[in-house]
């Protein structure tokens, strides 16, 4: 009596424990899931600091961003800077379009106060403020290793904007399998992939209502990109998977709250943008 009830129990602690190791399975895969997702610090932690400042990319960093995503603008004499807007007006304290704009004169601006108190800096008691960054002072700052997701903004108002990033990937021997260039001009794309075929091309779209996209479109985006970065307003999990099936990554914008964050795992996006690359960190881990 008492070795069958030995046996019985053991039968139970067997049971429990593959219950236990089954259950500690699923947790485990979804864990994995998570943490494959690419987290993209939009314009640096642009949450925390001053966006496209090098403050702002040196946080998204600290907070475990993959990759630092930076917009390109060029000045009157053909420098690439990095700024989300063709006006300086809203980041700085100045006025008037980049591109009538030198370096020379962009580097005079206040690309820091605008966002809060805490980010003027001081040397040797003279005001000076962040500045705004060229992408080669971001290479230089960053290294050539460094995961870059660089988007080439408004191309059609900067001719040979393409030509010139190239020329200083190619010049900071930037690791082209860890960069990534996005734009939401397809000729722009399909200008990059003539100069170098080896660089990875993500297509940028945008929704005004709930998100559709056909085979055709498909078809069409992977002839020169391995990915498409949509606006997450409009999404729903069969777009996310129609994508997904497809072959291209899909790392929607920009999400900044953990419970939308999980829904967009959970219907399979491959990466995302946040302006708190802390909280998507947060999320893969689990927490």
């Amino acid at each position: 009596m008492c070795k069958l009830k030995s046996k019985w129990i053991s039968a139970i602690g067997v049971l429990v424990i593959g219950v236990s190791i089954s259950a500690g399975g699923g947790t485990a895969i979804a864990t994995e899931k998570h943490k494959e997702i690419v987290n993209v610090s939009h314009r640096g932690a642009s949450g925390y600091a001053p966006e496209h400042t090098i403050a702002s990319y040196e946080m998204g960093e600290k907070m475990h961003g993959d990759y630092i995503e930076i917009d390109l603008q060029m000045t009157k004499d053909g420098k690439l800077i990095a700024m989300h807007d063709e006006r300086v007006d809203r980041t700085t304290n100045g006025t008037g379009l980049v591109k009538d704009n030198t370096l020379d004169q962009i580097k005079q601006l206040d690309a820091g106060s605008w966002y809060n108190e805490k980010f003027p800096q001081y040397a040797n008691s003279e005001y000076v403020g962040l500045k705004v960054p060229t992408l080669e002072e971001v290479f230089q700052r960053f290294g050539k290793n460094k995961h870059y997701y660089i988007e080439t903004k408004s191309p059609e108002v900067y001719p040979g904007m393409e030509k010139e990033l190239l020329r200083l990937v190619n010049e900071y021997h930037i690791n082209k399998d860890t960069l990534l260039v996005q734009s939401f001009s397809a000729l722009s794309l399909k200008t990059m992939n003539n100069l170098d075929p080896s660089i990875k091309l993500v297509q940028l779209l945008s929704y005004k209502t709930n998100a559709v996209v056909t085979d055709v479109e498909i078809a069409a985006i992977k002839e020169y990109a391995m990915g498409v970065g949509p606006n997450h307003t409009y999404l729903n999990e069969e777009y996310v998977q129609k994508v997904v099936n497809s072959g291209l990554e899909i790392h929607p914008y920009t999400v900044n709250d953990k419970e939308t964050m999980n829904k967009l795992i959970n219907w399979g996006v491959t990466g995302m943008f946040t302006n708190f690359p802390d909280l998507l960190h947060e999320v893969k881990k689990g927490k």
